[in-house]
């Protein structure tokens, strides 16, 4: 059972047409597979637990203290399992969020590569689509421009080298928050 369930959150945990970090994915297939495997394990001693005190009665004086160790640890094993699902919740929680993040920034990245395309091509700023791109793309481009010098032909031909500085900082924004992401949902607990 713990491999088909392995392998259902291997097929299904990445939606169509959305990019997710596979670390991600692989970690949260362990994370559910480990609790699966928790929940089997105390099971299993409960129904252990319930076939010893069937088969023999306690020995005398010793009901009490087998009845509070007994109600010990299935109180424990029932907060570790409480505790790894909140786990896996908030590990699918930032899985979704550093889909939504991806998408966002692969949607930033591709509108900057047109601009950067359009200026190299010399394609003609009153043409209607050049005019959406260039305002669409000015608040991630202004902070950039002016950075570092634009060389361009004389025919029109302009290599948009900020565009290249600002793709490459938005790529280390993008792997500083998706990092950031990935620490929160992995956080180190203690078993």
């Amino acid at each position: 059972m713990l491999v088909s369930n392995y392998e259902w959150i291997s097929r299904n945990a990445r939606p169509r047409g959305v990019f997710m970090d596979d670390k991600l994915a692989t970690d949260e297939a362990r994370r559910s597979v480990q609790h699966e495997s928790v929940k089997a394990q105390v099971e299993g001693e409960v129904q252990s637990e319930i076939a010893d005190r069937a088969s023999q009665g306690p020995p005398p004086g010793e009901g009490a203290k087998i009845d509070q160790v007994a109600g010990q640890f299935r109180s424990k094993a029932v907060n570790e399992v409480v505790d790894t699902e909140r786990e896996v919740e908030r590990g699918r929680g930032a899985a979704r969020i550093s889909q939504v993040v991806d998408y966002i920034f692969f949607v930033i990245y591709a509108l900057l590569g047109m601009r950067f395309l359009l200026a190299l091509m010399a394609a003609r700023s009153t043409a209607g689509f050049v005019q959406f791109i260039v305002t669409v793309t000015n608040p991630f481009y202004l902070p950039f421009r002016g950075i570092v010098a634009s060389p361009s032909t004389d025919q029109g031909h302009t290599l948009l080298l900020p565009i290249v500085v600002a793709l490459i900082a938005y790529m280390l924004l993008h792997l500083a928050i998706n990092g950031l992401l990935r620490m929160v949902a992995h956080r180190k607990t203690a078993i």
